[in-house]
């Protein structure tokens, strides 16, 4: 009998668990000289809004220990050039497609769902609800239970396929914005976008970032993102996408224990384009070994010591 690594979240399907992270993988097209994007899970574009984005000046990101700071501020093309430039190659790369949202007022959100969403070849929408370095829109929505609703009630009125929520970890009670986009009608939720966090460099004694704050992501991350994802899980009956800090197969494995029902690979693949084949390949060869058939058989199996 064959592994089974499909999984279905709220009507979107993918053929292995494992997606790009929103702002690390561009939009798709980049990555294709590496390997073949076919083999993932599926692609999530870097955030998209009604215009083009220049974002903050440079620089923009700054290594830490076990990860890095980013304040790229959102820059991308912008609507209009997305679908004509970029939607061509999305359309045929052999895997499911979700695109990330992102914009300065609820309603930018519901204009940018409302077109997107009836675009052939986009089979999801993430909303960005979360950025910590961007100072309109994004965190201001997503750090409230009323905010983050808002924003997903627009959404959800509008949009064609399914609408996966980001959210940020740096609120009070995660919990709750989970359960308030949940019921604002969000059909998953992906968890975490990165921490908030500052480096100054004593020799010249400046911000190492132009933004002065910037989004901490990479292996530092995870086990905060672990334990959110565990604590998210248990609490809404909508599937929850894990990111924050994976690199390898064996973090695959420890997110879907927690609860999660696939996961996002970000800052690992600035270092290693071909971290995402890696990463499926070994969580391949740990199903094996450890008699499992069925990717779900792993997910929310965590044990108690």
């Amino acid at each position: 009998m064959g592994l089974n690594l499909e999984i279905n979240i709220a009507g979107i399907k993918l053929k292995n668990p494992i997606l790009t992270a929103s702002g690390c993988f561009g939009y798709g097209d980049e990555a294709s000289d590496f390997f073949d994007v076919s083999r993932l899970g599926g692609i999530i574009t870097k955030s998209i809004s009604l215009l083009p984005r220049v974002g903050h000046p440079p620089p923009k990101v700054a290594e830490t220990a076990s990860g890095m700071l980013n304040a790229i501020g959102l820059s991308n093309i912008g609507l209009e050039r997305f679908i004509n430039d970029k939607m061509p190659f999305l359309r045929k790369c052999g895997t499911t497609v979700i695109v990330n949202i992102a914009g300065k007022q609820p309603d930018d959100y519901a204009k940018l769902a409302e077109r997107i969403s009836s675009l052939s070849g986009v089979h999801a929408i993430e909303v960005n609800i979360s950025c910590p370095n961007v100072a309109e829109g994004g965190l201001e929505f997503g750090a409230s239970e009323k905010g983050a609703a808002v924003v997903i009630e627009k959404v959800k009125k509008v949009s064609r396929v399914p609408i996966i929520a980001k959210l940020s970890p740096n609120v009070t009670d995660i919990v709750a914005i989970a359960k308030a986009v949940e019921n604002a009608g969000a059909d998953s939720i992906s968890l975490i976008n990165t921490l908030v966090g500052m480096a100054i460099d004593p020799k010249t004694k400046k911000f190492k970032i132009s933004n002065k704050f910037g989004g901490l992501s990479g292996p530092a991350i995870k086990p905060v993102a672990v334990a959110m994802v565990y604590k998210v899980s248990r609490a809404v009956k909508i599937p929850v996408i894990g990111l924050g800090g994976i690199s390898c197969g064996t973090d695959v494995v420890e997110f879907l224990l927690a609860g999660a029902s696939a996961v996002q690979i970000g800052t690992a693949c600035f270092a290693e384009p071909k971290v995402f084949t890696r990463s499926l390949d070994e969580l391949t060869a740990y199903m094996v070994a450890n008699g499992h058939n069925d990717i779900r058989e792993l997910i929310g199996a965590v044990k108690d010591i």
